[in-house]
């Protein structure tokens, strides 16, 4: 796998991941309604990669003057595929189970997905994989903390 699709594979992962699981979370403890979940993960999976996307053109772009057009252009599609399809992936919990299971499932999902990534980049850098799971495992945690007490938080005053 050349660098381009790499890095569109990691920032698509980790942001379908993390946005995903915050927007899953949050939206359940705001509504507890199974179709506003899937509805938000829909909209990540679609917008959310879009924009992710443009965001790695463009940052490509702003990078090193020795990256083609070709490079550019595959980082943002791989990005666009790898967030859209990890992002999606969460839909298929909500399916199938009962809306507070599907949240706990897709927590997993989420934490097992990061884990598995962040452990295989550090092998590969050659950096210790504990320290590179747990700070990336971490931040998912505080994600998830959070969006769980905004979306409690908002469910108590709004209309």
């Amino acid at each position: 796998m050349n660098i381009s699709v790499r890095k569109g594979l990691g920032f698509g992962l980790t942001s379908g991941i993390i946005t995903t699981l915050g927007l899953l979370v949050g939206l359940n403890a705001g509504t507890h309604s199974k179709q506003v979940v899937l509805g938000g993960i829909l909209v990540v999976a679609i917008a959310d990669a879009l924009s992710d996307a443009l965001g790695m053109h463009v940052s490509e772009e702003a990078g090193s003057k020795t990256t083609t057009n070709k490079q550019i252009w595959s980082s943002t599609f791989s990005t666009t595929f790898f967030k859209f399809l990890f992002a999606l992936s969460f839909a298929v919990p909500v399916l199938i189970f009962d809306l507070s299971t599907a949240v706990l499932v897709s927590i997993v999902w989420g934490i097992l997905l990061l884990s598995s990534f962040s452990y295989a980049v550090a092998k590969k850098r050659e950096q210790n994989p504990f320290y590179s799971v747990f700070e990336h495992v971490a931040i998912a945690i505080v994600v998830i903390v959070l969006t769980y007490f905004i979306g409690n938080w908002v469910s108590t005053w709004a209309v």
